[in-house]
């Protein structure tokens, strides 16, 4: 039978060596975010009556597309959050684009499904909970956090009366999406004052508790400083209030994989949920959160749809769309635990460890070097710091000037009310010693 969509060997041989070739040579660090006014004259046009073919389409993608995004995975990419996909997880992610697996329900992904529930039951287990925990992998951080709150919620309106409004408890230094999630809920949100490193306490979340909060929302390794909130004395307040704690470790619970800085995370075993995103600090691609819930029953009591067309679905096995807001999903946990099943889970702790200490050696080199002012960290793996003679404009000017080149993409941030830089370490081969050799020209 003719394809509708016809298309050549010789493009598939071309595409998956393409793809080899970026798997083993990585990233270009030049690369960098165009202009609408760039873009537009090579990639307007493109979709046409006729098609383009392709090998112009896939030219598009090589020669203008690629070259136009920032490479978050490069060693020398520190801001944001970056990422470090092994090149076990990213060979991986995409042979399984090629599989075409439907990972929404048990009758469309079992094999699959069961192979990312042992990716998740080994964060489980790192956090200490038992036999009724499980989840799902979601696309993202914001996705996470809206999905157990909701759960939260949930939980918590089956228990008592339910006030005027809801509202959850949170620290001032709580990732955005909180705010994101709460207002797609429509509650309210009542932050709690930080310390001076960004972290929040039982008591400072005390003084701020009101009879509508439902959730506690405690930061496992804050985005903009790396703090790690008092979890075991939230976990003490959740307790005594009858509330869901959520843990937001989208960045830094990846930690908890390296047994020396596990203790940070104490308490973690007496949450309600939590999650971490494994394309961020457990070497994964994009994109992937980890959504875990210490009693998944919970979860699936907010989040189970039921619908006639739905009546076919096997329940009695594990249906991924029970447990956050979808139906329909790909597999997307599969690279994480391709990668985990791999290399095995200590060369992740090991792998974490490394850029702990890398984070370190950096902190150390920027407290000895004159000119430049140690101001937090490492936190986790989040350095702030600031060059002592450099005003506002000479220190975006040097940031770009430095991310063209390639040579490093370190971006400023705002810390009690100044500019800042931000460094945030999650690859393993990024170099303490280029790092510092950048930073001297801030001197």
């Amino acid at each position: 039978m003719k394809s509708a969509f016809p298309f050549s060997q010789k493009l598939i041989a071309g595409i998956l060596d393409w793809t080899r070739q970026r798997i083993q040579g990585g990233q270009d660090p030049t690369h960098g975010a165009q202009s609408f006014d760039a873009l537009e004259p090579q990639l307007g046009g493109s979709i046409t009556e006729d098609g383009i073919g392709g090998k112009a389409a896939f030219g598009l993608f090589t020669d203008v597309i690629v070259p136009s995004t920032r490479p978050f995975g490069h060693p020398t990419s520190l801001s944001y959050v970056a990422s470090a996909p092994s090149q076990a997880a990213l060979s991986f992610d995409a042979a399984l684009g090629a599989a075409g697996i439907f990972a929404g329900n048990w009758d469309g992904g079992a094999g699959a499904i069961h192979a990312e529930n042992q990716a998740l039951h080994w964060l489980a287990d790192l956090a200490g909970w038992g036999d009724t925990a499980g989840g799902v992998f979601v696309a993202g951080g914001t996705l996470g956090n809206l999905c157990a709150l909701h759960a939260a919620r949930d939980w918590k309106s089956r228990r008592i009366r339910r006030p005027d409004r809801w509202a959850v408890l949170c620290s001032g230094e709580a990732h955005s999406s909180i705010r994101a999630a709460a207002s797609v809920m429509d509650i309210d949100v009542i932050e709690a004052t930080p310390d001076d490193k960004g972290r929040m306490s039982a008591q400072s979340a005390h003084a701020v508790m009101k009879p509508n909060v439902f959730a506690i929302v405690a930061n496992a390794g804050a985005t903009n400083c790396g703090a790690v909130d008092d979890i075991s004395g939230l976990a003490d307040l959740a307790e005594e209030h009858d509330l869901w704690l959520h843990i937001d470790g989208a960045y830094g619970l990846a930690a908890i994989a390296d047994p020396q800085t596990r203790p940070v995370f104490a308490g973690i075993d007496r949450a309600h949920s939590l999650i971490v995103d494994p394309h961020k600090w457990l070497f994964a691609p994009y994109d992937s959160c980890a959504l875990v819930y210490r009693n998944a029953a919970d979860a699936a009591n907010a989040h189970g749809q039921s619908a006639v067309y739905l009546d076919a679905v096997d329940k009695t096995h594990w249906n991924p769309s029970d447990y956050a807001l979808h139906l329909t999903r790909r597999a997307r946990g599969l690279p994480f635990w391709y990668s985990l099943a791999t290399h095995g889970t200590k060369a992740y702790g090991d792998a974490i460890a490394t850029t702990i200490a890398t984070a370190q050696a950096i902190a150390d080199g920027i407290a000895q070097m004159d000119g430049l002012d140690l101001l937090l960290g490492p936190q986790l793996s989040v350095i702030l710091f600031r060059p002592t003679a450099m005003s506002s404009e000479d220190m975006d000017a040097w940031a770009e000037r430095h991310r063209r080149s390639g040579a490093l993409l370190c971006l400023p941030t705002t810390w009690h009310g100044e500019k800042v830089f931000r460094l945030c370490i999650v690859n393993p081969e990024t170099d303490p010693d280029d790092v510092l050799a950048i930073l001297k020209s801030l001197t």
